[in-house]
């Protein structure tokens, strides 16, 4: 697997990892987890920016946010008890099929 993939999949979980710890900062009014927020941010965008030296910024993007946005939403249902149901679990495959996919296509 080419490396600027592996760095995008570093990006995509921690663009999940802030989007969840934004969840515990009640707005920014606890320290740790704002720090943590704030960390995971910087983190997320230097391996997003790591792995665009070497992908195409539209495929890179959506699949950066696919990742995020997949795993918040599994987070949110294990962490937040947030709906399980068959529409919800049905679209999130899709989301999961259009990530794989763009990673195949991907010049």
């Amino acid at each position: 697997m080419n490396l600027a993939w592996v760095y995008l999949l570093i990006a995509g979980f921690f663009e999940a990892a802030w989007a969840i710890g934004l969840k515990y900062t009640q707005g920014f009014t606890r320290l740790w987890p704002s720090v943590f927020t704030v960390i995971a941010m910087g983190i997320s965008l230097y391996f997003l920016g790591m792995a665009l030296k070497n992908l195409p910024v539209g495929t890179a993007y959506a699949v950066w946010t696919g990742i995020g946005a997949f795993a918040t939403a599994i987070l949110g249902i294990i962490l937040f008890g947030e709906s399980v149901h068959f529409a919800r679990i049905f679209f999130l495959f899709l989301l999961l099929v259009a990530i794989i996919g763009l990673k195949f296509t991907a010049k």
